[in-house]
């Protein structure tokens, strides 16, 4: 068996921990079902970091639809920053406290995945960005990998069913494994040319056996103008300095008539290396360093009980907003009772909360992935709103518990 829940044990709220588990034993044993409101937010960055991109949010309104609670939060795709809350849910405590490792589950790997493709993405706003890390991580979930991946910035992704779920075409070229059974990259680079539908970009791996200059020239000679890219996927045992290759590669397409032929790099490569390698290259596959990114510590914590201000020491008390500067993008912090229609600044005020949930019914229509995509690299591109997340969130009207 696979080591995974099924959706119907995640639902049962069997994975959850355990002391959530006994405190729903306590509260109904003593007929205790008191009506709460949660939030969701992040206390810190990993790496010092000072921004994120929300994910997750699909899957949440997933669990709880049919649950008689209301959410409210930021949209997937939205670039938030530390100590703001991202969501915030209003129930009776039983009917969800259970669910509170499950949605944090979703939303902390999801955002983590999805903030580290944004990064990379910033690095490279101009070239191809394939996710090409389903490998690298539990089977189960390479739908949710190459998903966060996708709306984080990544052009496309590589695994079938992931594609499938994103309703985009599944990208990627050929493995090393296709040309050492054929013998010969030029070989394996006709093979694939006339096999594999023409819609599909010829684009032919050319590090397995020879110097990828000459492999290059081999294939070009070979596929002409059906050759769309060649991919260098180099071992580090073998790289030296990978953009003097890159530069022979393409001085010696270049001189022969083939300047049409990209260069696609694939093969541990990180934010350093994209940042090293874009000037020489066309296109990457980022595997490791975006499915295997570091978590967004989220935490979910009561800030009201039975219609009173609580929270635990270190927290604020009260549900609160997020109301976002449609002029200089200054974020404000507010209670969700308070208003505050302008800026420091004198820009007007966006309230970034929207409602999903109402009583367990849906409240608002869920966008596409490539709908929540192009959010994300609506924010990344512009540049005004880049550079003031340096900023740090101004706290309005807090009310803290003793």
């Amino acid at each position: 068996m696979f080591h995974v829940a099924t959706e119907e044990e995640i639902r049962q709220g069997l994975v959850t921990d355990v002391y959530f588990q006994r405190s729903r034993e306590i509260l109904t044993g003593m007929g205790m079902n008191k009506p709460v409101k949660a939030e969701v937010f992040l206390k810190k960055f990993p790496f010092n970091e000072n921004w994120g991109v929300l994910a997750g949010v699909e899957e949440c309104m997933e669990l709880l639809a049919g649950i008689p609670v209301t959410v409210r939060g930021m949209p997937e795709g939205c670039i938030f920053r530390k100590d703001e809350p991202v969501m915030a849910i209003e129930g009776n405590y039983l009917d969800f406290g259970h669910y509170e490792t499950a949605i944090l589950g979703l939303l902390c790997q999801a955002s983590g995945i999805a903030t580290k493709a944004a990064r990379c993405r910033l690095v490279v706003p101009d070239k191809s960005l394939i996710s090409f890390g389903a490998r690298r991580m539990h089977p189960a979930i390479a739908p949710m990998v190459e998903r966060s991946a996708f709306i984080g910035g990544c052009d496309g992704v590589a695994v079938v069913k992931s594609a499938q779920i994103l309703g985009e075409p599944a990208v990627g070229t050929m493995p090393h494994a296709l040309i050492l059974i054929l013998g010969d990259t030029v070989e394996a680079a006709k093979a694939f040319n006339q096999f594999i539908d023409p819609e599909v970009k010829r684009v032919v791996l050319i590090d397995t056996f020879n110097d990828e200059k000459f492999e290059a020239v081999r294939v070009a000679e070979a596929l002409k103008d059906d050759l769309f890219g060649v991919r260098l996927d180099t071992p580090a045992s073998r790289r030296g300095d990978m953009v003097r290759i890159l530069k022979e590669v393409r001085w010696e397409l270049d001189v022969r008539g083939f300047k049409h032929v990209k260069l696609f790099v694939s093969g541990g490569l990180d934010e350093a290396d994209l940042a090293e390698l874009r000037p020489v290259a066309d296109a990457f596959g980022i595997g490791t360093s975006i499915t295997n990114a570091r978590v967004l510590d989220f935490a979910l914590d009561l800030v009201e009980v039975d219609g009173v201000k609580v929270s635990k020491r270190g927290k604020c008390s009260g549900v609160k907003k997020v109301l976002r500067c449609q002029s200089c993008y200054q974020d404000f912090i507010v209670l969700e009772s308070r208003e505050r229609e302008r800026c420091t600044c004198g820009g007007s005020l966006q309230d970034l909360f929207v409602q999903f949930l109402k009583r367990g019914k849906s409240a608002s229509k869920l966008p596409r992935p490539q709908e929540v995509r192009q959010l994300v690299l609506s924010q990344l591109e512009n540049e005004k709103f880049v550079a003031s997340l340096a900023r740090e969130v101004i706290h309005e009207g807090f009310e803290v518990s003793e």
